[in-house]
């Protein structure tokens, strides 16, 4: 296995008029292809910056970050935007889903952006629900499903164009522990069927103990990098 993803001396700050916050400091990580990772850190440690970062929706104030060979800080608007529809899938604490739409067509939705037949898209879609247990709710309403439900949507979203990252921020974060063993089980499955990276920012220790590598965020420095 490669490096999927690399990341070299990355600094961020934030600016206003008169003043400079800095939030990460010179982070130094790879990701191989099919690797469980988590991030860990108290709340403002720099974890969602970073994950941000990663997921090129953020800019480094200094560094350079890799998709394999191809380098994401040279990439125009546009060219981002088709690597993060084509390699990257995005979970979010706050599903997002569009509560007008249908579970089905929320699984859908990123597959509208690229070129393949209706047919595809809708077998895609299919396999999917099957995959987050949620054939029963295909035809339900976003806001008709529970909690865990709108969750599992938001993952069979993200991975509706075959991404070869997912990238997922407190995913489990609104769930109780049940629910959140069931996610984090299903992102285990993925990852074993699929070969897909996982990068999880968590704040249970319990499901980053069960991860391959924890990486811990402090004020903005990686102070453990620990490989199972």
């Amino acid at each position: 296995m490669g490096s999927i993803i690399r990341l070299h001396n990355i600094h961020k700050s934030y600016f206003t008029k008169h003043n400079e916050t800095p939030v990460l400091f010179g982070l130094n990580l790879e990701f191989e292809e099919g690797s469980f990772n988590s991030i860990i850190g108290q709340s403002g440690s720099g974890k969602s910056t970073l994950l941000n970062i990663i997921g090129t929706l953020d800019v480094p104030t200094a560094g350079d970050v890799y998709y394999g060979d191809t380098r994401a800080t040279d990439m125009t608007p546009a060219e981002l935007s088709n690597l993060r529809n084509s390699m990257i899938g995005f979970v979010f604490q706050s599903h997002y889903l569009l509560p007008e739409f249908t579970v089905f067509e929320n699984i859908l939705m990123p597959s509208l952006i690229n070129s393949k037949s209706s047919e595809e898209k809708r077998k895609r879609a299919e396999e999917l629900i099957e995959l987050v247990g949620l054939a029963k709710q295909k035809n339900n309403l976003a806001t008709d499903i529970s909690g865990g439900q709108q969750q599992r949507t938001a993952i069979a979203r993200a991975l509706m164009n075959n991404p070869k990252v997912i990238l997922a921020d407190e995913p489990t974060g609104n769930l109780d522990s049940v629910l959140s063993r069931t996610i984090y089980d299903l992102f285990r499955d993925i990852n074993k069927q699929t070969r897909t990276t996982f990068i999880v920012i968590t704040h249970d220790e319990r499901i980053a103990n069960e991860t391959d590598r924890i990486i811990e965020i402090k004020d903005g420095k990686i102070i453990r990098d620990a490989a199972k």
